[in-house]
């Protein structure tokens, strides 16, 4: 018999050839993992190479299972004990049920230590996980716990703009408290916090790189690009998106009526990993950030904090994996203002977003792996190799010439084209950023935000312009500011 069918629907299992009299907590481990889980099954009486060998006396077992459980584990967890036999032989299934009251501590040997499943393993918590696991147990994620700051020192003018855009009705004060953007006693939550346009968590940041090369140390020279995004998690999304469409370029090719063009990698995949690495990470993790590396073939993002469930990625089937929230309150934030893709779904769409293109012929699809402290996803190029587009003919544009038009329609070349193109690449998001917040902003108030001098920014208004990227409606005290860049306004529309 297969242990699969043995074990029916359980997301995990151990198995042990006899019951361990003498080291209870070599099992028992398993069974506060388990409750401290999403559940699993102990198997007794199957060897390490799934081979049914069965018990001597399964009965005896199953009572003294039930002994050192309610001896040993604090608080007992809700259990059932299986008898069942297979070829003759009896073995004892205990299935351990997805614990209310976490912690479950195992009590014996003079040690109070907390188990959870990393894997297919069963590992003392750490304290970060033992942190995680008392508040699940009182009913709490860390998102909706009181943070130390004041909400009437916050701003939110990034959340009322997106809500109205998204919604097309104002965010009311009420909303503070039905949002979970403050407790019913009026402090501001970490979701709160987060959600703030200068939110005071700092280690909420993502960093951002566009690397020269394959790796770090290609030895090609020091990074093309980088950006450090803080803030709201909200501008921390439009610009991180907003970064990898400005380090990466398109190909197209003409057909008989229409355009075709084929990005570097689709940006509705994009969106959804750095949005699913924005709500889904460990924000107990300090002096840990969302990173964001570019490469010539890759771009690969790392958020803090594993599977919430304790599971590895890898060696499951990302399609049909179920989603495990670890900021319940961000997760539905970002799902109501329809920033992410329902819940649950997300790798399902990163994947699909991919599917669509798997006739190229350097084509691979994206990667997750994780292991108890880490998330990673690794998104291809598409573009990347010469032989990406080969069999298509009417190919015009690659993507070196993308960037040699780039740095000729910039005007004060001085120090060199890269270096110039870079520093304008970061102004123009800076500058986009700042209008999709506050149309009416004047140059002035612009040269204040990006830190740089009024002739500056106004130099990087005018090549905008000349571009018809931007526009001035109305006069200079009452007029507005509007994007023109077809590929900007129709993110900030989105987002």
């Amino acid at each position: 018999m297969n242990i699969n069918e043995l074990i029916g629907e359980a997301t995990a299992y151990d198995k042990k050839q006899q019951l361990e009299v003498k080291r209870p907590k070599s099992w028992l481990k398993s069974v506060s993992a388990f409750a401290n889980g999403e559940g699993g099954t102990l198997v007794f009486g199957i060897s390490d190479d799934n081979q049914v060998v069965g018990l001597a006396d399964a009965e005896s077992d199953a009572e003294r299972i039930s002994e050192e459980i309610k001896t040993k584990l604090d608080p007992i967890p809700a259990v059932n004990l299986e008898l069942k036999e297979v070829d003759g032989k009896k073995l004892v299934l205990l299935h351990v049920y997805k614990g209310q009251e976490t912690p479950y501590y195992y009590i014996g040997d003079k040690q109070r230590l907390a188990f959870v499943r990393v894997g297919n393993e069963s590992v003392v918590a750490d304290r970060l996980q033992l942190k995680s696991l008392v508040m699940r147990g009182a009913g709490r994620s860390f998102d909706a716990i009181p943070s130390p700051y004041k909400f009437e020192d916050m701003s939110f003018s990034k959340l009322k703009s997106v809500h109205f855009k998204r919604l097309n009705q104002s965010f009311d004060d009420s909303d503070f408290v039905s949002w979970g953007i403050v407790d019913n006693d009026g402090k501001l939550t970490n979701a709160g916090a987060l959600l703030a346009d200068d939110s005071p968590i700092r280690h909420s940041r993502i960093f951002c790189t566009r690397w020269n090369g394959l790796d770090m140390t290609s030895g090609l020279g020091e990074a093309l690009d980088d950006a450090e995004l803080e803030g709201s998690v909200i501008s921390q999304l439009q610009d991180a998106v907003a970064f990898v469409r400005n380090n990466s370029h398109r190909r197209w090719w003409k057909e008989a009526e229409y355009r075709e063009e084929l990005p570097d990698y689709p940006e509705r995949a994009v969106t959804e990993v750095i949005c699913n690495a924005i709500i889904h990470r460990d924000y107990m993790e300090l002096g840990s950030e969302i990173h964001i590396d570019m490469y010539d073939d890759r771009m690969e993002v790392y958020s803090p904090g594993g599977m919430f469930d304790g599971r590895l990625i890898q060696q499951l089937n990302p399609l049909t994996v179920p989603s495990k929230r670890r900021n319940p309150l961000l997760a539905d934030f970002f799902h109501r203002l329809k920033l992410m893709e329902r819940r649950g779904s997300g790798m399902k769409k990163i994947i699909g977003e991919y599917k669509r293109f798997e006739n190229l012929e350097n084509y691979h699809a994206p990667e997750f792996s994780s292991n108890a402290t880490e998330f990673h996803v690794t998104l291809w190029n598409l573009n990347y190799g010469e032989d990406v587009v080969k069999d298509n003919p009417h190919v015009i544009k690659e993507a070196n010439d993308v960037v040699k038009d780039v740095v000729k329609e910039t005007d004060d070349v001085v120090k060199g084209k890269a270096n110039v193109t870079k520093e304008f690449a970061k102004a123009q998001r800076q500058i986009y950023k700042l209008i999709s917040q506050m149309p009416q902003i004047s140059a002035a108030q612009m040269s204040e935000n990006m830190g740089i001098s009024l002739r500056q920014v106004q130099r990087y208004l005018k090549q905008l312009s000349d571009q018809n990227l931007i526009v001035r409606e109305g006069g200079r005290k009452n007029g507005v500011w509007k994007i023109l860049d077809d590929e900007y306004e129709g993110f900030f529309k989105r987002i």
